[in-house]
């Protein structure tokens, strides 16, 4: 039977799909990975991988036994989790999905105290629309996720903080001129709980679409466009660093007059916080976030 070892030789292949970089993760030749690769395939008794000129390819022999060995691999990383869970050390890594504007613009300093404190763990990072954070959730890949909105989460829910939204410009000082003015309206493509709440908003002031457009695939590139002056945006509070300059924020206020706000959210299953990479970042964040309200 094959080892560990030569399971995560074998994963690193199928990740890579050439000789050449599968190589060069592996720190060997790439003779010596060749020879390495014939061995195990006799001891399976049959050929996993096709090569060929373009790089290569599994076989169906293959195919099953890649599935068999990254289930393996994911269960023997659960166990040495459990194991370094047993040690007073904080071991292990810490598998995170956040949601993009927060691992851009907030995540960063908590990370940095994180990896300052226990240089032992690991992190293993990953960002993207909170619609997608909770799917890495729902199929376990992640150990914890940092979503925006208002989640829909039958675990463990930790609400981290809130920020205002802002009408930022860099010649609009009131949300009314936006019916006068022919500049456009930047907007970020987003998951559709965000879209849907600036929509809602919108209808609810100006009763009408706005005159122009530009859509945008992220959120820091609309930010830019916005401070260069080419049109106006609405953009969280957390995106807003003070550090700009000549650019009007007018916050976005609800039917009530009050200040429209977006919601952050820390979430996981109760074994997850169970570990003790986990429960030491949710402390670290806890003191981060006990530092940012100090007066």
């Amino acid at each position: 039977m094959s080892s560990l070892s030569e399971f995560h030789f074998l994963a690193v292949l199928a990740q890579e799909m050439n000789m050449r970089k599968a190589a060069e993760r592996l720190f060997v030749s790439q003779p010596a990975l060749s020879q390495r690769l014939q061995t195990i395939e006799k001891e399976w008794g049959e050929r996993l991988f096709i090569r060929s000129q373009k790089g290569l390819s599994l076989t169906p022999a293959g195919e099953l036994v890649i599935k068999f060995i990254n289930e393996v691999i994911v269960k023997e990383e659960k166990v040495r989790e459990s194991i370094h869970a047993l040690n007073a050390e904080v071991y292990g890594t810490l598998k995170i999905a956040v949601a993009s504007i927060v691992g851009q613009n907030w995540l960063p300093q908590v990370l940095k105290k994180f990896v300052n404190r226990y240089p032992q763990a690991k992190i293993s990072l990953v960002t993207g629309w909170s619609s997608e954070i909770l799917k890495s959730l729902y199929e376990d890949q992640v150990h914890i996720g940092i979503i925006r909105g208002t989640p829909d989460w039958k675990g463990v829910k930790t609400h981290l903080f809130q920020d205002c939204l802002y009408l930022v410009d860099t010649e609009i000082t009131s949300p009314e001129q936006v019916l006068e003015t022919d500049r456009p309206f930047i907007q970020f493509k987003s998951d559709s709980n965000y879209y849907q709440e600036i929509q809602d908003w919108w209808l609810k002031h100006f009763k009408t679409a706005p005159r122009r457009t530009i859509v945008v695939d992220q959120i820091e590139t609309c930010k830019q466009m916005t401070f260069n002056g080419i049109g106006y945006a609405i953009l969280p509070a957390i995106t807003l660093n003070g550090a700009e300059k000549d650019i009007f924020k007018i916050p976005l206020l609800d039917e009530n007059n009050l200040p429209l706000k977006r919601d952050t959210w820390l979430l996981g299953y109760e074994s997850a916080f169970q570990l003790k990479q986990v429960q030491a970042f949710v402390e670290l964040i806890k003191e981060h976030i006990s530092e940012e309200n100090k007066p």
